[in-house]
């Protein structure tokens, strides 16, 4: 393709400016599309959570318990299908430092209400008739070499036990799978809540936080109100509401995580944007001469403004798709290790077209003024600074 490798021979004249420009692209396509992903991860993350469940905590603060009772109490409430307690147990492996997600909660409301944990029947029986039993997420598995059978004690970052211990024993009942569009990770220690609550030191017959189970999803704000109603004037009042709208508020609390990438790309390509122009219009300058000896040789303005604005795209796009194709095997590489975190971590197709259509725009809108400047050139004019 004649016109392709006169393209390509006008953006090769200055090599070394040449490679600085395509890896600023580079670079810039690799955040976007990595921070495309964190961003798309995030939004995955609320759609996946239950649209049948509410999360009902304290209306002061998570980290401030509900009472026991409360659960009871909560089973009654009209369009209730379930209702499982969950506390957080501030779980560190015994031989380490890194705090893991552990939850003591009802084995059987657990299972009733996440019916995308998977475990054998085997599995559950001998799950539910061992009140020191757990089960553990496949990505702790792994790491740990932990298997079914085992005893694993389990120290705790905030509970002691009556004799003063903080370090609980469990025996490994299931290694549980996640099917389907999930919102519970592949990496929690599950156990049963009477077992934590008949040990504890301080602190007994309190819950962190329930979870309850609609009958029917359409009606989940009028039972979220109802629970919120049954407690309302009581010395823990509840705030009650779905899980997507909690996970939700939960991320926005650290900012608002859309905005903040936007930000960010935009500063980024607006960077790349000049870097690429000033490019594109230095070789337009040292190519003057060229231009006017072009335009005697018969080129129309049209197919100078044609060539400028091929160079400036096939710069943007041969550095996009660098930029992007690194930034797929970088979230490749990194979805494992941030999978307990963001399950839907990776580039998605939306994420390769939106940058396709930048590529295109940014080569545009760079080569924009400097090819409608080669294409004005008089050829007197051009033939004049040439020399």
């Amino acid at each position: 393709m004649p016109w392709l490798s006169l393209v390509w021979a006008n953006l090769t004249r200055r090599k070394l400016r040449l490679f600085f420009t395509l890896a600023s692209i580079v670079i810039a396509f690799v955040m976007f599309g990595l921070l495309e992903a964190l961003r798309g991860s995030l939004a995955g993350a609320v759609s996946l959570a239950g649209a049948d469940r509410l999360v009902a905590m304290n209306k002061v603060s998570m980290i401030q318990p509900l009472p026991r009772a409360y659960l009871e109490k909560a089973r009654g409430v009209p369009g209730v299908a379930t209702v499982a307690p969950f506390h957080w147990f501030g779980g560190v492996v015994k031989d380490g430092r890194t705090q893991i997600p552990v939850y003591a909660t009802d084995p059987a409301g657990f299972l009733d209400m996440y019916t995308e944990v998977k475990i054998t029947a085997a599995e559950r029986a001998a799950w539910l008739a061992d009140r020191q039993g757990a089960i553990v997420g496949p990505l702790l598995a792994n790491e740990y070499g932990w298997r079914v059978g085992d005893r694993i004690p389990l120290r705790s970052a905030i509970y002691r036990q009556e004799d003063g211990n903080d370090t609980w024993t469990f025996t490994i009942h299931g290694i549980y799978d996640v099917v389907g569009s999930a919102s519970w990770d592949k990496a929690s220690v599950v156990f049963h809540y009477d077992y934590f609550n008949e040990s504890l030191q301080f602190g007994r017959d309190s819950i962190g936080w329930l979870i309850v189970k609609v009958a029917d999803p359409a009606q989940a704000e009028r039972v979220a109100n109802d629970v919120d109603a049954l407690f309302e004037n009581s010395s823990a009042e509840t705030k009650t509401a779905t899980e997507r709208a909690f996970i939700k508020q939960a991320t926005e609390q650290i900012g608002n995580i859309g905005a903040i990438l936007v930000s960010v790309v935009s500063a980024v390509f607006f960077t790349m944007l000049l870097v690429t122009a000033n490019t594109i219009a230095q070789s337009v300058r040292e190519r003057t001469n060229e231009f006017g000896v072009m335009k005697t040789l018969g080129f129309a303005d049209r197919s100078i403004l044609l060539l400028v604005l091929s160079e400036s795209l096939l710069l943007t796009i041969v550095g996009g798709s660098l930029g992007m194709l690194l930034a797929y095997f970088a979230a490749q590489g990194l979805a494992n290790t941030v999978e307990q975190f963001l399950p839907l971590f990776g580039i998605s197709l939306h994420t390769l077209v939106v940058a396709l259509a930048l590529m295109v725009a940014m080569g545009l809108v760079a080569g924009a003024w400097p090819a409608a400047t080669a294409m004005r050139l008089k050829i007197t004019d051009a033939l004049r600074r040439g020399g």
